[in-house]
């Protein structure tokens, strides 16, 4: 299950947060997203925060019932990994997902808005002006990959900088979790990527604190 979400750790540097909180009503309008809770269990250790990496199943709907996404048909049925409330789900998700506890299960309604608005989705699947609804069962909420704690484990001569090295070993120790295996043409272009999208100061063959640290925090 947690082969991905490594991936995660390093891509193209995300946008500064903006401040999400559930059901809140938006400065831009006064559209919200609904939250209906299927199924909370009794336990719940933590809720899911901003900048949180979360790891989910979802399948999403118009209004009128038509499925147009399945997380379980994607990905070899992985659940997906994504760091909540930076814009790599859409809005509505990134707000509608705020507070959650591993194992919760949620059905949301998100206007159109907070969705892909006027234009729909550029595959055609999502009309315009579509308001949509989302079954989302939470599996994990672990802290977020961009976190100092992750960036010192990495930077494993403490450096302050990640070499190729240090990534491909901590990937590997990663993909060793997972329970699916995965070759090595897949751990390889994992890493690549990771640099491209991340060493922006060159091909320096390194990723500084800089790079890394989406969240700008001053203890690196």
């Amino acid at each position: 299950m947690h082969f991905s979400f490594k991936c995660v750790l390093f891509l193209q540097a995300l946008s500064l947060f903006s401040s999400f909180i559930q059901g809140q009503k938006l400065e831009e309008g006064m559209d919200e997203v609904k939250i209906e809770v299927l199924h909370l269990p009794e336990n719940c250790s933590s809720k899911s925060k901003k900048g949180d990496l979360l790891n989910a199943h979802y399948d999403g709907y118009l209004a009128n019932g038509t499925k147009f996404y399945c997380s379980r048909t994607q990905n070899k049925g992985h659940p997906k990994w994504f760091v909540l409330g930076v814009g790599q789900v859409i809005k509505g998700l990134d707000i509608a997902m705020m507070g959650m506890c591993s194992g919760e299960k949620r059905k949301v309604t998100i206007p159109p808005s907070l969705a892909y608005g006027k234009e729909g989705s550029a595959q055609g699947l999502i009309p315009p002006d579509a308001t949509l609804i989302f079954e989302i069962e939470l599996y994990a909420v672990t802290k977020g990959p961009r976190s100092i704690e992750t960036f010192k484990q990495i930077d494993v001569d403490n450096d302050k900088k990640l070499s190729k090295t240090e990534i491909n070993h901590y990937l590997k120790k990663e993909f060793e979790k997972d329970d699916k295996p995965h070759d090595q043409s897949y751990h390889n272009s994992v890493l690549e990527d990771i640099f491209k999208k991340n060493d922006h100061d060159g091909d320096d063959g390194f990723i500084s604190s800089k790079e890394y640290n989406v969240y700008q925090h001053d203890e690196l």
